[in-house]
C-alpha cells in the first residue's frame, strides 16, 4: 500500500528536502506540502493523508496548535520534527500531548552528511506510524496542572479511578486478541514494577503513573524509547503530574518506594541485587539506547521471581527477551491490549511468545498495579 504524505514546514529548503526524501521510496507519495499550522488544517482535510509531518515553530499557527485541531477534525498520524534541546524536548512532549505519534530530530547537517541513514530512519518511522492506532493516541494531557504545581497531594490520596475507556471506531477492523485479559492481578511482596515502551508511550506512562497513589510501595524503573536531550524534560514533566516522585536516572541512585526511576536517553540502565542503579555506556550495537531487554534482564538477574514487568505501546519487540528471562525466574509479565495501544509492536511480541500472564486495556494498568502491589 502506497503511504500518502502531507509535509508541513514554513521553510522552502526543509519542505523540498523532506518531500525529495520520501518521494525517493515507491511506497510513499508526497501528496501535497503547507507553510503554516492553518494551511495544514485545510490540507489534511482536504487531500485525506496517511502521514503528517509536522515542524512546530512557524507563522500563523505553530504546529503543536495545527495538530490538536487535526486530531480533533480528521484525526491523522502526526510525526513532529524537533529540536534536540531541553526546549525541544518540552516542545515534543506538548505535541505528543496534543496527538502527534512520533518525532524526529531537525537536523540540517545530518541530512546533509548521512543523506542515506536520514532517508531509511524517516521512510521507516513514516510507514511505521501509518499503520498506528488512531484509536490509541491524542486521549490525554500530559499538561502539568495549573500553576504548575505537582499534584501530588500532602495527604493520602483517594482511590484512583481509571479514565474512561476510548470506544472502538466503526472503521476498524475486530481486534485480535492472541491471550484473553487477567480479570484480577496476582497479588504478591514484588520488589520492582518494570515497565517498558516505545511509540505512543510518552502519553501512555502518564495515563498510568497517574492512578498511583503517593504510598505506592513498589519500586519503579520506566524504560522509554527517547533521545538523551528528552528524557530528563520527560522526568521533570511527570513528575509534576504524578502523586509517586518521577526522576531520570543517575549512577548510584537507589530504589525505594514511592520513586519511578527513568532511564536516560542515549545509555543503559541495570539494577543491582541491592537496589542500585547502574548507568552505562549506550552500545552502539544495540538499536535501542535505553534497550528495555536489558534492564529486564539485569532485574531477572537480581530479583528472580520478584518483579512486575510491563509491556506497553511500541515498534518493534525490545522487551521481549528481557520478559522470557523474567519469566524464567518467575516473574509476572503484563502486556497492553492491542485496542488501546499506539503502535501494537512490543506488547504483541510478549504474546505471540507467551509470555503474558495478563493483558489489560491501558487506562486498566495503573489500577491493577495498586490492586497487585498495595
Amino acid at each position: 500500500m502506497v503511504v500518502k504524505v502531507l509535509v508541513v514546514d514554513d521553510s522552502g529548503f526543509f519542505r523540498r528536502r523532506v518531500s525529495e526524501i520520501l518521494s525517493s521510496d515507491p511506497n510513499i507519495t508526497v501528496v501535497g506540502t503547507a507553510t503554516n499550522g492553518r494551511e495544514a488544517i485545510d490540507q489534511a482535510l482536504a487531500l485525506k493523508p496517511d502521514v503528517i509531518t509536522m515542524d512546530y515553530e512557524m507563522p500563523l499557527m505553530d504546529g503543536i496548535t495545527s495538530v490538536r485541531n487535526i486530531m480533533q477534525r480528521c484525526p491523522t498520524p502526526v510525526l513532529m520534527f524537533s529540536s534536540l534541546t531541553h526546549e525541544g524536548a518540552r516542545v515534543t512532549l506538548d505535541a505528543l500531548d496534543a496527538g502527534a505519534v512520533d518525532f524526529l530530530p531537525k537536523n540540517f547537517e545530518d541530512i546533509s552528511r548521512n543523506p542515506e541513514k536520514v532517508k531509511q530512519l524517516l521512510c521507516e518511522k513514516v510507514h511505521s506510524i501509518s499503520r498506528s492506532n488512531r484509536r490509541g493516541f491524542g486521549t490525554a494531557s500530559l499538561t502539568p496542572p495549573a500553576g504548575g504545581s505537582s499534584s501530588r497531594p500532602a495527604s493520602a490520596p483517594s482511590t484512583p479511578v481509571p479514565a474512561a475507556r476510548s470506544q472502538p471506531s466503526v472503521s476498524q477492523p475486530p481486534v485480535e486478541r492472541h491471550a484473553a485479559p487477567s480479570a484480577t492481578p496476582k497479588r504478591k511482596a514484588y520488589k520492582l514494577v518494570a515497565i517498558g515502551t516505545s511509540t505512543g508511550g510518552p502519553v501512555a506512562l502518564q495515563r498510568v503513573l497517574t492512578q498511583l497513589p503517593a504510598n505506592f510501595p513498589t519500586p519503579i524503573v520506566l524504560i522509554q524509547h527517547m533521545p538523551a536531550a528528552f528524557t530528563k524534560a520527560f522526568a521533570e514533566r511527570l513528575d509534576k503530574l504524578c502523586k509517586i516522585n518521577v526522576k531520570e536516572a543517575e549512577d548510584g541512585d537507589i530504589l525505594r518506594p514511592g520513586l519511578a526511576i527513568l532511564a536516560p536517553g542515549g545509555k543503559q540502565m541495570m539494577i543491582d541485587g541491592r537496589g542500585t542503579i547502574r548507568i552505562l555506556p549506550g552500545d552502539e550495537r544495540l538499536n535501542y539506547k535505553p534497550c528495555v531487554d536489558i534492564t529486564f534482564g539485569s532485574a531477572a538477574k537480581s530479583y528472580n521471581d520478584k518483579v512486575l514487568a510491563v509491556v506497553l505501546t511500541g515498534m518493534g519487540a525490545d522487551g521481549r527477551e528481557g520478559a522470557r528471562l523474567l519469566k524464567q525466574g518467575g516473574s509476572q509479565i503484563w502486556a497492553q491490549d492491542e485496542a488501546s495501544c499506539v503502535i501494537y509492536g512490543m506488547p504483541m511480541a510478549i504474546v505471540k511468545a507467551n509470555l503474558a500472564d495478563a493483558v489489560y486495556p491501558l487506562d486498566d494498568i495503573g489500577r491493577h498495579l495498586v490492586e497487585a502491589c498495595l
